[in-house]
């Protein structure tokens, strides 16, 4: 029977996609996979390659809050009790933890068991769950050079293998970026916190360009379910044409035929327009937890890859300007793309993969 790897995620597309991406990589070499995650996990893990899901008892709690952090700790203290019997029956061979609370009971049973253990941090700031189990688990990897927030002896022990990325976004690695010549195609994704403000303020920034650009653009835009008709009527009536929806499934086609793409910071997002070699204008969530989304813009900002535009210095004058000036210059967005390409590592989840099988028993 082939081995079996538990690989266990927090319920965001952001732990998901690169623990699939992993978990894809596994399966192609003749592991067997089951994923651990939460009922929020399940929405984006239906082309998981899992022969089974385990639904851990888990929760979390703000700091300073000792009776909200007592009832987490015996919920996750329900959640490993689950895990430890399910590897009874299971015996996997590794527990790999892609971070999120949901990953903790899965990850402490293990070491709990003595079971291999491997964590990876896709962001540039060891997140609050991994801070935790990196002195436990076996191995550490990490998406960027920089690891904030690690200990000094966790960061020495760090492999650096950077952030799995699904396949369809891996093979645009190797699709040369050409800079715009009639058309510009803007990109704008939101992600799943503060899609708000990027809803409704990119198509008022957009509708303050020249005239002559505006009829070269078409702008494919994510946006809020009650931000679309308002977003649509702007462009509309700066005469952009644009296609806005809530999710794009095939990101890497409208990746593919982009010349620019205006986001978030989150570790995925920042990983895919590298590997896709996309110039960029990053916005880095605010209230994100330990404002790991700026220091993972950093690397794409120092590579010349990306703008940076802090949410306390955003107004609507600021990006019209900071696109004006972009989109006017596609010497300079060839650069961009170069420079994301630069600091790309388009076979993480094969690193990754070998450091997961190079630990397991």
């Amino acid at each position: 029977m082939n081995k079996l790897a538990v690989v266990a995620a927090g319920g965001t597309g952001g732990h998901l996609f690169p623990a699939q991406a992993l978990a894809e990589t596994l399966a192609a070499r003749g592991w067997r996979i089951v994923l651990a995650t939460d009922e929020r996990g399940a929405l984006y893990a239906d082309k998981f390659p899992a022969e089974e899901r385990l639904a851990l008892s888990a929760a979390t709690a703000k700091s300073g809050d000792p009776i909200g952090m007592l009832k987490a700790g015996i919920v996750v203290m329900q959640g490993v009790g689950q895990a430890k019997a399910a590897f009874k029956r299971l015996d996997p061979a590794v527990v790999v933890g892609f971070g999120g609370y949901p990953a903790l009971p899965a990850l402490l049973a293990a070491v709990g068991q003595k079971r291999p253990t491997v964590i990876h941090e896709q962001n540039a700031v060891l997140g609050r769950v991994n801070r935790y189990l990196a002195p436990k688990v076996n191995e550490v990897a990490c998406a960027f050079p920089t690891l904030e927030l690690a200990k000094p002896a966790v960061k020495a022990r760090a492999h650096v293998v950077g952030n799995p990325v699904r396949p369809a976004i891996r093979a645009l690695y190797d699709v040369p970026y050409l800079p715009p010549e009639v058309q510009l195609r803007i990109l704008v994704t939101g992600g799943s916190q503060g899609a708000r403000l990027l809803s409704e303020l990119i198509p008022e920034a957009v509708a303050k360009l020249p005239e002559d650009l505006r009829g070269r653009l078409k702008v494919f835009q994510q946006a809020r379910a009650e931000s679309m008709e308002g977003a649509r009527k702007i462009y509309r009536n700066a005469m952009v044409e644009c296609e806005v929806a809530p999710f794009f499934r095939d990101m890497a086609g409208y990746l593919r035929q982009a010349h620019l793409v205006i986001g978030r910071a989150g570790a995925s997002t920042c990983c895919e327009l590298a590997v896709a070699g996309r110039p960029s204008i990053l916005i880095p969530l605010k209230i994100a937890a330990d404002d790991h989304q700026r220091f993972n813009a950093r690397q794409l900002e120092e590579a010349g890859a990306a703008a940076v535009c802090l949410e306390d210095e955003l107004t609507v004058d600021a990006m019209a300007g900071a696109l004006n000036a972009l989109l006017k210059d596609p010497e300079r967005l060839g650069r961009m793309a170069a420079g994301a390409r630069k600091v790309a590592t388009p076979d993480a989840a094969e690193k990754l993969a070998d450091l997961v099988e190079k630990t397991a028993r």
